[in-house]
């Protein structure tokens, strides 16, 4: 198993794992070009990918789905309302549709797409499972439904939204009715909240969580540690690593032997 953010934030997403013979990206909202790099910054070569997953349409996961898909012929899997939607900035590629809340088997993992209450028409989160363990992945989520809760619970790596800090974004720069749509049951999770969300999801087997979509405006990387490395550290157990996935470059990398 192997697993890093290329990016993560409000300017582009994009999670690169390897799990057993299968090597994904979810979301891709870089350039195809940037992607390339940023894969090649942590040792993979983008050409042994094997498809995209995209969670939903907005252009900061989207954006260079299209430009990859058809430069290294990858088949993009999303939900069938999620790829109409995103088709005019896709554009034409090799699609493959699935239904929200039915496993189905790529290229040797199980994916389990879940949906996740977000202001897109047809938001997932997906666990993906191997014979290296579980990945829980959900970011861009309002509020962490008990569905979310139960399709994360007893993963070996988790990649959780840390958003923003409620009073940097109370105290910050953002229009009123931008402040409301983030903090919204279909905004983004503060860094109490993904808290909140790790604190039901920590178990022994837990080695690794990756905060991601951090506001460069509206959260600080030091409190979204401070908010996962207080509660990981009141917990009786040797918790996992943390990881901070960052805008402008790829974060460190969860290997597993």
């Amino acid at each position: 198993m192997r697993l890093s953010l290329l990016a993560s934030g409000s300017k582009g997403n994009s999670l690169f794992m390897e799990t057993g013979a299968c090597r994904l990206l979810i979301d891709a909202g870089l350039s195809g070009r940037e992607t390339i790099a940023r894969l090649s910054s942590i040792g993979v070569d983008a050409a042994t990918l094997d498809g995209i997953l995209i969670t939903h349409e907005h252009t900061d996961h989207i954006r260079g789905v299209g430009a990859l898909a058809r430069r290294l012929k990858l088949p993009v899997l999303g939900s069938a309302r999620t790829l109409q939607a995103a088709r005019h900035v896709i554009g034409r590629v090799d699609y493959v549709e699935f239904e929200p809340g039915v496993p189905f088997v790529f290229k040797g993992v199980s994916i389990d797409p879940f949906p996740v209450t977000h202001d897109a028409c047809d938001p997932v989160g997906y666990r993906i499972e191997s014979g290296e363990g579980g990945i829980g992945f959900a970011t861009d989520l309002g509020i962490a439904t008990r569905l979310t809760h139960d399709k994360l619970k007893g993963c070996r790596a988790l990649v959780l939204e840390f958003n923003h800090d409620e009073r940097m974004l109370q105290d910050g720069p953002y229009p009123w009715h931008l402040k409301q749509r983030i903090r919204s049951r279909h905004g983004h999770l503060s860094n109490a909240e993904g808290a909140a969300l790790l604190e039901e999801l920590l178990h022994p087997g837990l080695e690794s969580v990756f905060l991601s979509h951090l506001s460069e405006v509206n959260n600080d990387p030091s409190l979204a540690m401070a908010s996962a490395r207080g509660l990981v550290d009141s917990q009786n157990i040797c918790g996992p690593d943390l990881f901070l996935g960052w805008q402008h470059q790829a974060s460190g990398v969860f290997k597993t032997d």
